[in-house]
């Protein structure tokens, strides 16, 4: 995956026209895809310039779950990832990392 230092999150009639762009594609597996390759080569972008060309580029760079994890982040508003903050009521002030990952490898 190549580097991605930031995520501008498109208006909701950018999206509607990528997903209209899509649609033509018979299975529905294909046109989520390419939806979504055209999302993120729109959106993902290194030191200001963009990272990908087109769908086909990040298609061919990122896997299903990098894919995911980015379009999760750009859901929540995108941004640098340094500079999003935690939702409201999304903190749990009791959960214990440690334990959780002491958990985890057992």
């Amino acid at each position: 995956m190549r580097n991605v230092d930031e995520l501008r999150p498109l208006t909701a009639g950018r999206l509607l026209e990528l997903w209209r762009q899509c649609r033509e594609a018979e299975d529905p597996l294909e046109r989520v895809l390419t939806c979504n390759g055209r999302i993120l080569s729109e959106c993902c972008f290194f030191q200001g310039e963009r990272v990908y060309r087109d769908e086909a580029e990040a298609l061919a760079d990122l896997t299903g779950r990098q894919m995911e994890r980015l379009l999760c982040r750009l859901a929540q508003g995108g941004g640098s990832g340094e500079d999003r903050q935690p939702e409201t009521g999304t903190v749990n002030p009791e959960f214990d990392a440690a334990r959780f990952a002491a958990l985890w490898r057992a």
